[in-house]
């Protein structure tokens, strides 16, 4: 399992518009490529003055469906957020490989 990872920092100005963007639009155009199995929205909890973060995490079976994302799709919707929040949107990206997972057993 693979994990997309796109985390962002959000100006307050913009906060509200940026999340239903998020929520409404973004994230299903995204899963829309059938490239990832789900996506899971999440506040970073940190004061910030500058803005709100949260971490998009988008998941997928294989590296290969990653790169086709990367190759046929991410261009144009990364465009789409520059145009509607440009410098008031800042992120960073990174992939994550799920090793393993391990859940709490009662005994």
């Amino acid at each position: 399992m693979i994990i997309y990872n796109v985390t962002i920092n959000i100006d307050h100005s913009i906060h509200q518009k940026w999340m239903q963007w998020m929520q409404n639009k973004h994230i299903e155009d995204v899963l829309a490529t059938g490239l990832f199995n789900h996506a899971r929205l999440v506040k970073v909890l940190v004061e910030e003055d500058e803005g709100v973060t949260y971490s998009v995490q988008y998941f997928t079976d294989s590296k290969d469906k990653l790169n086709d994302y990367y190759k046929n799709y991410a261009p144009k919707l990364r465009q789409e957020g520059l145009q509607l929040f440009g410098d008031k949107m800042l992120t960073f990206r990174t992939e994550l490989e799920v090793l393993n997972e391990y859940f709490h057993s009662e005994n």
